[in-house]
């Protein structure tokens, strides 16, 4: 996995020995007391807000060297200092939205120095605030729906119900050996067939019963087996946003859709609450001037 800076920095030479990475933006009024109990990237300062108009940036002065285009092109293309990177950067989104709504920004969002930090809020500060608005006592879900192969396969086998016929002992043994062969193989293929019709339509009653609770939804690509491990099909990969007291109702819910499952081997899962990445047009919103 490799990530592109949002907003990389130029030649060490053109810049100070500093820069402001910008974590996330909430309201003026945001509580900052989680900003003394969570840190940033280790190498940085400590956490602030950089305050302008209406909205204030969840902010860190962070060595302009270890940041610069090239050095963050090196050190993300590293799965080990990319996760810890990422996992910081989810840890001090997660702590300001824990005392209120914020605007998670991008991976790697970075400017110059405040000025230029503060410019870019000062131009984005009306869709800021919209947003904002928008996210204000809700939080967002994900949902995943998956097909499991190796339990499906081996129970059906286990109890012969894996859809081939019974062999025809009027034919001689090599044919009927022949026969057996490939009408285990389209029982098979008809057992995946209709596994993954199953999984299909229990991601639509998952779908429906989501945009009944919902104040948005997003359906993103599903992960492929390097996330999800051989064993298992990813077959919805979802995002709700979900209003503070209708959390239990989600989890009601999705607990009820599990139970009323007629077939093995399809999974359900819901996880959050998280910050609402998926809702807030960050990539968007962090722009430099």
């Amino acid at each position: 996995m490799t990530v592109t800076p949002h907003h990389p920095l130029g030649s060490t030479d053109a810049i100070g020995s500093a820069a402001t990475y910008v974590f996330a933006v909430c309201r003026a009024d945001h509580p900052g007391d989680f900003a003394t109990t969570t840190y940033g990237h280790a190498s940085g300062g400590p956490l602030r807000l950089l305050t302008v108009g209406g909205v204030s940036a969840v902010v860190q002065d962070v060595p302009a060297a270890e940041f610069s285009e090239a050095a963050l092109r090196d050190r993300l293309a590293d799965a080990a200092e990319l996760e810890r990177c990422a996992r910081t950067h989810h840890d001090v989104v997660t702590a300001a939205a824990s005392v209120g709504p914020a605007v998670p920004l991008p991976l790697a969002t970075l400017y110059l120095d405040d000025a230029r930090a503060g410019t870019s809020l000062r131009e984005n500060q009306d869709r800021f605030r919209a947003v904002l608005e928008r996210i204000t006592g809700r939080a967002e879900w994900a949902v995943k729906v998956y097909m499991t192969h190796s339990d499906t396969l081996a129970r059906s086998a286990a109890s012969g119900h894996d859809g081939t016929p019974p062999p025809d002992t009027r034919t001689e043994p090599r044919q009927r050996s022949g026969r057996a062969y490939m009408n285990r193989l389209r029982g098979r293929q008809q057992l995946r067939e209709s596994h993954r019709e199953a999984a299909i339509a229990a991601a639509g009653r998952v779908d429906s019963a989501l945009r009944g609770l919902a104040v948005g939804t997003v359906q993103r690509r599903p992960h492929g087996p390097e996330v999800t491990g051989k064993d298992r099909t990813q077959v919805m990969n979802a995002a709700c946003l979900i209003a503070e007291e209708r959390a239990e109702e989600l989890t009601d819910t999705i607990g009820r859709l599990r139970a009323s499952l007629d077939v093995d081997g399809i999974e359900i899962d819901v996880s959050g609450p998280w910050a609402p990445y998926s809702f807030t047009d960050g990539e968007d919103l962090a722009r430099h001037p």
